[in-house]
């Protein structure tokens, strides 16, 4: 298999990589010398930067677009978050990292995210992402455009 790299990745894609189910938003990458620490094994920090990089590209491909045109866009924050590490990854290995939003509230949602690399789980993580108005003065409701995606693509539960 060809893997694209920094491009949304098809379901047939995601299993030929190996991943164990096909995930609302997933983009492949390779290891580099720089997210190596000093055993030479990658830094804790790269993960999250690469879970970070996707949960972006997320909202950037998938929800921002949904707000009103000519209303603000809102402030996006996670709110809380837990890493899971369960395998080292070395230099050059490639790698698949996952986005999807798993529950939604009026102002907030839940995302979770794995990262993937020959063909076993490597690192999740969870958060409770929050929308604030820019200006940081309250929160910023989820418009219904966006909680119907988070529901139809992603086959997140409202709560």
């Amino acid at each position: 298999m060809t893997l694209r790299y920094h491009t949304a990745l098809s379901p047939e894609e995601q299993l030929a990589f190996g991943m164990a189910t096909p995930q609302p938003l997933a983009m492949a990458d390779k290891v580099r010398f720089a997210e190596l620490d000093v055993l030479r094994h990658v830094n804790n920090k790269a993960y999250m930067t690469w879970f970070e990089t996707l949960r972006v590209a997320y909202g950037d491909l998938y929800t921002l677009g949904l707000y009103p045109k000519g209303e603000p866009q809102p402030r996006v924050v996670i709110r809380s978050g837990e890493v899971r590490y369960v395998e080292e990854m070395l230099m050059g290995e490639d790698y698949v990292t996952t986005a999807g939003v798993t529950a939604f509230r009026n102002t907030s949602y839940t995302m979770h995210q794995e990262l993937w690399s020959g063909g076993r789980l490597r690192a999740t993580f969870d958060c409770v992402i929050v929308t604030l108005y820019p200006d940081g003065s309250g929160r910023y409701p989820l418009p219904e455009p966006v909680r119907a995606h988070f529901q139809n693509h992603d086959g997140a539960v409202a709560h």
